[in-house]
């Protein structure tokens, strides 16, 4: 299947930052990550990735909470493996409708929301995008790499090379 354009030159940004950091490197054995908007998990990491690539800061937020697996494995009297206990999870402490990926992009504090498919947010994220509004701050949801980049634009967020002074 063909990669979209974009997604190409997400490979060639990641490629280009690679030779910069590290010369040395022989140029046989660079290799780009798989990059793909076809899922949530995949989309999210080319969007942190090319925020990162182009000098912002962004990273991946878990509302999910922490999974405790108390259950433990022993043998019985006749020899047989058993299990006891079970697996707990402890609420997060993440306010409920946050963002995906939370970022600040030329000094602005951006939230990006990934949906996929028939995804649609919640009443908790519609909530949270209205404080985030309020705040003037960004609000995106993306459902490709290509949105994404839209957003950029639409947001004058899109020269981020250009924009970073060292």
């Amino acid at each position: 299947m063909q990669s979209p354009e974009s997604i190409k030159k997400l490979k060639q940004l990641y490629l280009e930052k690679h030779r910069e950091r590290y010369p040395q490197f022989p140029e046989g054995a660079r290799t780009a990550p798989k990059y793909t908007d076809k899922d949530a998990n995949s989309l999210t990491k080319c969007i942190i990735d090319y925020i990162k690539l182009t000098g912002g800061q962004a990273e991946r937020i878990s509302v999910t909470g922490r999974r405790i697996d108390k259950r433990k494995i022993f043998t019985d009297t006749v020899g047989y493996k058993r299990q006891i206990g079970r697996v707990q999870w402890v609420k997060s402490n993440m306010k409920k409708g946050s963002a995906d990926i939370s970022a600040t992009i030329r000094g602005c504090s951006v939230k990006i929301e990934v949906k996929i498919g028939k995804d649609r947010q919640s009443k908790d994220q519609k909530q949270y995008q209205k404080e985030i509004e309020k705040a003037e701050g960004i609000y995106m949801i993306v459902r490709s790499f290509d949105d994404f980049l839209e957003n950029l634009k639409y947001y004058g967020l899109n020269d981020m090379k250009n924009a970073i002074k060292k």
